[in-house]
């Protein structure tokens, strides 16, 4: 471990579109609009965002963007679409590209300030970057901030840092009880609110018939994780999460949203045993008042602001304050690039989403997980800012570090898992890939129980070749997957009681599974000869596996693997279909140790005053794979603590 925390080294410094600017700062052309030359500016969007922009005397002549910090399928594949609109527009006031609304805002602002450099109505900006050395060293030194940097102070009586799934939560609960809080984050809205929350015992279980033994529960949370967790908090969700979904389910009622529990099925026979834990809110029955349907983190938002909460956007957390051993706020960047310091009379909450966006740290802490995945779903802003603060702060992290994957991430032939392709988003989203079809190795060989859970194949896969699988169905796999009978989000019909499935096959069969084929990333094929060909397997001994699994299928008995007779399906009918097969990053589940107050542990196991984590940046819960049989046990634990520590703040 002290390896990983070694100095990094910053070798080089480079500057960024100040040695071409034509005239000096604050000059003007004469008898033009723009003073000649090329000016550079930055802003926040997922990341850093530069723009730098040429301009002759009365036009913008060129547009660079950096946007190396945005997710590589949004942000980044908008650029040229952006590019184009301010060349086109001769103006940074431009339409949002749809869905990459946070980088288009965030080039907006660095285009306006470009212009107005050119315009000589704000000085030059230089833009310094820095070439880092990736040396392991993924936690690097605390900022230094002097006290003249900091431009601003503000005070509540509780700071939330990061307004996403747990944070809004925490927001909210802490309004309602009066208290003074401020939620930050630093985007432009916070970044929302997951659906698929897990809870014991809320009256939509309860309506449905579902029972769930807490018990039983915390024996398979244990169980998941070899014991490497803090079973107090498993009970503490237990306890209180039904209350907490319960909640939710009135604020949705108050803007006509139904939340509905994902029930299990009466008959299940599954060999690993379900918990039917899932709620999911209905939204396509919702209207925002535009025709538009509403979201979770509109609704508590503005609830939150009735209650008397405040948000600060576009505000990132760059460090905690520590005063005589206790945290009592912190230092921030707001959107004009300011230090702001906020000062916390009761507690800090740090909720910024885990480190599943820091390729570095993954790589230090759990490089084995990177080996098994080729895209990811993480949420924009887990770059691990709150837990690299915590551990400024002395708190202790998790001994143990695991992710949240699911194996839906299709890979073309050529392709192989690992960060690379994950960073690059040119990879296939597989979300049928959770279907118990025939899986086989490199080899074309069936090696697994195909009926486990998510993460099962994909840690099965470090003992397969180029550490993937590949995935076998046939022209019938609509009639098989209402037979399935499967859990949580990988359902992909109706649940017994009426609940709507995350993405019904519907959706698969007419828009997805094509886009899929067109891309190469699922092969289609008349023959199982040319199936093999195309996805590199050796025909002989895929052929002879194929016709052994339609034995096994037709006999109604998995005497090799021992699957479940109604998760049997033959691949018998062409055209049949295939993918190379590899994990999809959710979210980090290790983090800062906590109690029951979600109060953040020291490394002498103390709870350190006035710090409190919840969420992907709290520990002591998951370890090894994430039991996705409990739907949204995940969600429903960020949302109960998040609640929790936002009333029990209040009440100090």
């Amino acid at each position: 471990m002290t390896k990983a925390l070694s100095r990094r080294s910053f070798l080089r410094t480079s500057l960024a579109g100040s040695a071409s600017v034509a005239a000096s700062p604050m000059s003007f052309a004469a008898g033009g609009i723009y003073t000649p030359g090329t000016y550079s500016a930055k802003a926040n969007g997922i990341g850093e965002v530069i723009v730098t922009m040429t301009f002759d005397s009365n036009k913008i002549t060129d547009v660079v963007l950096n946007v190396a910090n945005e997710t590589p399928s949004i942000g980044q594949a908008a650029a040229g679409a952006i590019k184009k609109l301010l060349l086109t527009r001769q103006s940074a006031q431009f339409d949002a590209v749809s869905g990459a609304s946070i980088t288009s805002a965030a080039v907006s602002k660095a285009a306006a300030k470009c212009i107005a450099q050119a315009k000589g109505e704000i000085p030059v900006e230089v833009i310094q970057t820095e070439a880092k050395k990736d040396d392991g060293d993924w936690l690097g030194k605390e900022p230094e901030i002097a006290e003249n940097q900091i431009k601003a102070t503000h005070t509540a009586d509780i700071i939330v840092v990061g307004c996403g799934t747990g944070g809004m939560f925490a927001v909210c609960a802490a309004a309602e009880e009066g208290a003074k809080v401020i939620g930050i984050d630093r985007f432009v809205t916070g970044t929302g609110i997951r659906d698929d929350l897990g809870a014991v015992n809320s009256r939509y279980q309860k309506k449905w018939g579902t029972k769930i033994d807490k018990w039983d529960y915390v024996t398979m949370a244990t169980q998941y994780a070899a014991g490497h967790i803090n079973q107090d908090l498993v009970k503490l969700f237990c306890d209180n999460s039904g209350a907490v979904i319960d909640w939710y389910g009135d604020r949705l009622a108050e803007r006509g949203v139904e939340l509905w529990h994902e029930s299990g099925d009466k008959v299940d026979e599954s060999r690993y045993h379900h918990f039917p834990t899932g709620h999911s809110p209905r939204w396509r029955t919702s209207d925002d008042g535009t025709g538009k349907p509403l979201d979770g983190n509109r609704i508590l938002h503005d609830y939150a602001v009735k209650k008397g909460a405040r948000f600060d956007y576009n505000t990132r957390m760059v460090k905690l304050i520590k005063d005589k051993g206790r945290v009592t706020g912190c230092i921030c960047i707001n959107a004009d690039g300011d230090y702001v310091r906020y000062l916390a009379k009761k507690g800090v909450v740090v909720a910024t989403g885990g480190y599943a966006q820091n390729y570095p740290m993954m790589q230090a802490l759990q490089p084995w997980n990177l080996r098994i995945v080729g895209r990811t779903r993480a949420m924009p802003g887990a770059h691990g800012d709150g837990i690299k603060a915590c551990l400024w702060a002395g708190a202790k992290m998790d001994e143990t570090h695991s992710m949240m994957m699911f194996d839906r991430t299709a890979l073309r032939r050529e392709q192989t898992p690992g960060p690379e392709v994950c960073k690059s988003g040119n990879s296939g989203f597989f979300w049928m890939g959770s279907q118990p079809w025939l899986k086989v190795n490199g080899d074309g060989r069936r090696f697994i129980n195909e009926s486990g859970t998510y993460e099962n194949i994909l840690h099965a896969d470090e003992h397969q070749k180029g550490h993937v699988h590949y995935v076998i169905f046939d022209s019938n796999w609509t009639k098989y997957v209402a037979q399935f009978k499967m859990h949580g989000c990988s359902r992909l019909v109706p649940f017994e009681n009426g609940a709507d499935p995350n993405i019904p096959y519907q959706t698969i069969r007419d828009k997805m599974l094509p886009d899929l084929i067109a891309k190469k990333f699922v092969i289609k094929a008349d023959t199982l000869e040319e199936l093999a060909r195309g996805l590199g397997l050796p025909e002989k001994t895929f052929k002879e596996t194929v016709a052994r699994y339609n034995k096994l299928v037709a006999a109604g008995e998995d005497t090799d693997y021992g699957k479940e007779i109604f998760r049997l399906s033959p691949v018998n009918q062409g055209p049949y279909y295939g993918a190379k097969t590899t994990g999809q990053i959710l979210c980090t589940m290790d983090g800062i140790q906590i109690d029951t107050h979600m109060n953040a542990i020291d490394t002498e196991g103390n709870p350190i005053p006035g710090l409190y984590v919840i969420g992907n940046d709290s520990g002591s819960y998951f370890a090894n794979e994430y039991p996705n049989l409990s739907t949204g046990m995940a969600c429903g634990r960020t949302v109960t603590c998040g609640r929790l520590v936002g009333q029990y703040l209040a009440k100090l």
